[in-house]
């Protein structure tokens, strides 16, 4: 898929109201890192972001320096209606592997397993990740633990903990990479929860 098509696919996912990853609420992994946060600073990206309630809960928190990145403007502009006060210019309407920025943190939730799990896609996401973290930078989020099936369409795609830290290891320090312990009830014993610096 080329950015146009990927674009549309997205856009009309949304109009279609089949947006089965969005649970309506930050995941509780996510939520409870964020909570250990203490520099309200840090500049902070959500690509593939959707409804972006993560990003929701980080400026109720308090924190001033937040991007949501979608490749739809249809999720960003419901974004803006429920946040009239977010800044504009930090809604970001682009392809993630064309996005050119830096960062101290990314927060990943439900993008990774969003596009086709080809090997050499998922190496330049952890790739372009990295060169879009500041030196020591962040990538933070959860990965679905559970076997790929050779469906290059069905959704989310999944991967195992081993297949993953191939794609990261070469770019980021690992600091943990297990089961997440408090996921929410339909993904319990489905989620790897990472936290990955940039090495």
């Amino acid at each position: 898929m080329n950015s146009d098509d990927t674009k549309e696919y997205w856009s009309q996912r949304y109009k279609d109201e089949r947006t089965g990853w969005d649970i309506g609420s930050p995941s509780t992994p996510l939520k409870t890192y964020i909570d250990q946060l203490e520099d309200k600073n840090l500049k902070i990206l959500i690509p593939g972001a959707g409804n972006a309630y993560e990003a929701e809960y980080l400026i109720q928190q308090g924190f001033t320096n937040v991007f949501i990145l979608d490749i739809s403007e249809i999720p960003l502009q419901e974004f803006q209606q429920r946040n009239p006060t977010f800044p504009a210019e930090n809604l970001v309407c682009a392809d993630f592997f064309a996005h050119q920025e830096t960062y101290d943190l990314i927060m990943e939730q439900t993008f990774f397993c969003s596009f086709p799990p080809l090997p050499e896609t998922r190496k330049q996401y952890a790739k372009h990740a990295a060169e879009l973290l500041n030196m020591n930078g962040k990538l933070v989020g959860l990965w679905f633990d559970f076997p790929l099936t050779g469906d290059l369409e069905k959704r989310p795609f999944g991967g195992s903990k081993a297949a993953y830290l191939s794609y990261f290891e070469p770019y980021f320090d690992v600091k943990i990479f297990e089961k997440a312990y408090n996921s929410i009830t339909p993904r319990a014993g489905n989620e790897l929860f990472g936290i990955f610096i940039k090495s």
